[in-house]
């Protein structure tokens, strides 16, 4: 049984098998989420990121939690927002391909941000709608894997956000 569920606060502190990072290319923190994820996760997470050579955009690389509650960071680089039409099989490659790296390393829990609606500027009602679609589609692909997905949202305001999006994808 899959499920869906919403949050509000920080994704440092869930325990999950894993939480996503809305990274950088370079894997190696910044600002965000990802400079949070970092702190939060100490060194031993930057050491692995050097590691990974880097990640490109849509793709997602797992490594250890360190200093997390969670288990693993699943990080995945999301599009700079420009208006094309590459941003949102971009965005929502971000989403399946955690979810398939998850799946892959027998994770059950995972956690995701907002990816993409920081400073790259992917407008967070259409971002909310990429992210919500991929989910479900994994999902309904996967129907007998169990996995328990959170959103997490730092601000009440994008919680809401995600609820109407959610209400109207019903």
């Amino acid at each position: 049984m899959n499920s869906i569920k919403y949050h509000v606060g920080d994704i440092t502190k869930l325990k999950v098998d894993a939480i996503v990072n809305a990274a950088n290319s370079s894997l190696l923190g910044g600002g965000g989420v990802d400079g949070a994820i970092h702190r939060a996760a100490g060194p031993g997470l930057l050491n692995e990121c050097r590691t990974l050579n880097g990640c490109r955009t849509g793709e997602a690389k797992i490594t250890g939690g360190f200093n997390l509650p969670a288990k693993h960071v699943i990080h995945t680089v999301g599009p700079i927002y420009s208006g094309s039409v590459t941003d949102a099989r971009d965005l929502r490659n971000c989403y399946w391909n955690s979810l398939e790296v998850a799946r892959e390393n027998d994770l059950h829990s995972i956690a995701f941000p907002g990816i993409s609606t920081g400073v790259y500027g992917y407008p967070k009602k259409e971002a909310a709608m990429v992210a919500l679609t991929a989910i479900k589609e994994w999902t309904s692909t996967n129907p007998g894997y169990e996995m328990e997905i959170t959103i997490v949202n730092f601000m009440e305001e994008d919680y809401l956000i995600y609820q109407k999006v959610a209400a109207e994808l019903r």
